[in-house]
């Protein structure tokens, strides 16, 4: 059997996966770097988290797997895109690994293994995805030996918008500000009209973002509306508009599943209102839970699996890495 190590650390999540042959998730753990209320993650400060743990958990996920480095086969890490300083800190900590237990090393875009973690757990076989995580926001579909973005934000992603209007409300950073917004927008029961911004096949959150901020500090507006009105209409506006994207790269492509990845993928009324278009296209879309939806090892460690099968390793030089790596810009040799 291949085993692949895999290390994510391009955000404020640190994840060490361990998977084997056929997609076989033997580990996947996880440290989030959490600061309080009202504060963002720092990359000084997520690198500094990140370094303090990676160690430990490369050892746990050792020790729960009953395994030793020596049947470890080789190392994958995410390349990119993400915060450089946490990426560098999880790239330095491979490359010495990589000459203290002698392995091979498999750098991985963080994009790609969402995508194929998800149709690992799913069995999608040719989905459009919408990808849509607190950093990145794409619709993308397959083509050609290249997963081809359709269509993207221009301005912030769709979980910065709602990770960012979190910390305007002062809600808890634990587990994550967008699951607490999730279940703040489920109380909800008026309607706030907020700028509806698609252009073309992109999106564009920065405006909207603007917007509810305003109406969220101005007293006498608020005596109309609740918290909890904001959190719903601010989810209804941003997932309406993704799930239009999505709806015409799928008309575009011709495609009838459509599978939903990154950690804003998880929200359940994303999943719903995806559902519900899918059903008027006699489609079927595919979603995964936190474990494998959020950042996580086991994802790197797959897609590096995919990668090393094929033949793929990076010499220990180029083991860089990057804040910007773009989805199409990888080779996808493992499909047909």
């Amino acid at each position: 059997m291949v085993l692949v190590m895999g290390f994510e650390g391009s955000a404020n999540k640190l994840g060490i996966g361990i998977v084997g042959d056929d997609g076989t998730i033997i580990s996947n753990i996880r440290h989030t770097y959490i600061t309080p209320p009202g504060e963002g993650f720092l990359p000084k400060d997520t690198a500094k988290h990140h370094r303090s743990h990676i160690i430990a958990l490369v050892q746990r996920a050792l020790k729960e797997s009953n395994l030793s480095y020596k049947d470890i086969d080789c190392l994958a890490y995410t390349k990119g895109p993400g915060m450089g300083p946490p990426l560098r800190s999880v790239a330095v900590t491979v490359r010495m690994l990589s000459q203290l237990w002698n392995k091979p090393i498999v750098a991985v875009n963080h994009c790609i293994a969402h995508i194929e973690m998800g149709r690992l757990i799913t069995g999608a076989q040719d989905p459009t995805v919408l990808y849509v995580s607190g950093g990145n926001t794409q619709v993308i579909s397959y083509s050609l030996n290249k997963y081809r973005i359709f269509g993207e934000t221009i301005d912030i992603a769709v979980g910065n918008c709602l990770d960012r209007f979190a910390r305007v409300i002062q809600i808890p950073n634990d587990p994550s500000p967008g699951y607490n917004i999730e279940q703040l927008a489920r109380k909800g029961k008026n309607l706030v009209e907020l700028p509806y911004l698609t252009k073309g096949m992109d999106v564009s959150f920065s405006g909207i973002l603007s917007s509810i901020e305003l109406l969220a500090k101005d007293k006498e507006k608020m005596k109309q509306y609740t918290v909890e009105d904001l959190c719903y209409s601010l989810q209804e506006t941003l997932f309406s508009m993704l799930v239009e994207t999505a709806e015409r790269a799928m008309a575009h492509c011709g495609q009838k599943e459509i599978l939903a990845v990154g950690g804003v993928g998880c929200n359940e009324r994303l999943q719903q209102m995806i559902n519900q278009m899918v059903s008027q296209r006699d489609g079927k879309s595919f979603a995964i839970d936190e474990r494998y939806c959020i950042d996580n090892g086991a994802m790197i460690a797959w897609a590096g699996y995919l990668m090393y099968k094929d033949g793929v390793t990076t010499p220990l030089d180029e083991t860089t890495t990057t804040q910007r790596f773009r989805t199409d810009q990888v080779e996808v040799t493992w499909r047909d």
